[in-house]
């Protein structure tokens, strides 16, 4: 049995020379790659950068969703707006003939028209005679040559009105101006 036990302390005796030899730390051998506290960070800038661009993404649309609704009308109401004119010609030539309940009739249904129009978003553009002349708002149809000095370059006449719907110009309003 001493045999046994004289071989075993001799591997055990090897295991531990073979163990020493080695170098734990052998660092032409060991490549580093990038530390834990490294790709954490990458990872959670990857993720609030998606982060960011999810919640852009769903304000984008919230808008578009909003403005969607407001203008989805927008051809209704142009077309609507013909109809306006008519009335408007049709209340001027009414009051040339002086048939006062004619014109009672016919100015009441425009009012509840244009009230209902403009419960939508439908604004008149207030243009007169005089004003600046603004290509935001106004469309110039001809110039003429200007009636007084204090009218060079300003509107002289307006020849149909404009409108907007929800603060979008949906028809400029069409005028004359003075050279």
């Amino acid at each position: 049995m001493s045999v046994n036990n004289d071989n075993q302390e001799e591997k055990v005796v090897s295991l531990e020379q073979d163990n020493q030899e080695t170098p734990v730390g052998n660092e032409e051998n060991v490549t580093e790659g990038p530390s834990t506290e490294d790709l954490l960070a990458e990872e959670k800038d990857r993720y609030v950068r998606l982060f960011a661009e999810f919640e852009n993404y769903k304000k984008r649309t919230a808008k578009e969703r909003n403005e969607f609704f407001l203008y989805a009308n927008q051809d209704l109401m142009i077309s609507m707006l013909a109809v306006l004119d008519d009335f408007e010609r049709a209340l001027k030539e009414m009051a040339k003939s002086g048939n006062e309940a004619d014109l009672q009739g016919v100015e009441l249904i425009y009012q509840k028209l244009k009230g209902k129009l403009t419960d939508k978003g439908l604004k008149t553009i207030e243009v007169s005679a005089g004003d600046e002349f603004n290509v935001d708002f106004h469309e110039a149809i001809t110039q003429i040559p200007a009636p007084s000095e204090d009218l060079k370059g300003k509107i002289v006449d307006v020849i149909e009105t404009g409108y907007t719907l929800h603060d979008k110009v949906i028809r400029f309003a069409k005028v004359v101006t003075g050279n």
